[in-house]
């Protein structure tokens, strides 16, 4: 990759329909996202996102992963840039929290996103087409 790439963050939520393996189409389109993310090598995500999906993964879908399996995903997904949230994300977050009124942990993905250049942030929990400064968010599971 070179520094004229573009970098595109991923929100958890795309991470978990991508290996919730009953979520239908929204499956299909979210690891066809990852996988050509991973192709190019241009993703991005937090440690926010990979605690996350940790938890999810073992809860919030209809058949849960085991740990050993998680482990490998996030072994594997560490070869992506990884944002580290720091003290000084966490008061970024919050102006970002009072500047768009939107939900802190929101926020705190906004922040990871604009801080590693990220133009586009693929998310479905904050509007389509949304600009936050730079960032403009996609949808990639709207049909």
């Amino acid at each position: 990759m070179t520094p004229a790439d573009p970098r595109y963050f991923v929100d958890t939520g795309i991470f978990i329909y991508a290996h919730d393996r009953d979520a239908g189409a929204k499956h299909d389109r979210a690891r066809q996202l990852l996988e050509h993310l991973w192709t190019t090598g241009q993703g991005a995500l937090s440690t926010q996102v990979l605690q996350e999906l940790c938890v999810n993964l073992r809860r919030r879908i209809r058949h849960p992963l085991r740990a050993e399996e998680i482990k490998k995903l996030i072994e594997d997904y560490l070869s992506w840039e990884i944002v580290i949230n720091t003290p000084q994300s966490i008061l970024a977050a919050l102006e970002i929290e009072a500047r768009y009124k939107v939900s802190y942990w929101d926020a705190l993905i906004l922040q990871a996103a604009e801080s590693c250049g990220a133009a586009v942030l693929y998310s479905e929990d904050l509007a389509h087409r949304q600009r936050y400064g730079a960032v403009e968010v996609v949808n990639p599971l709207r049909t």
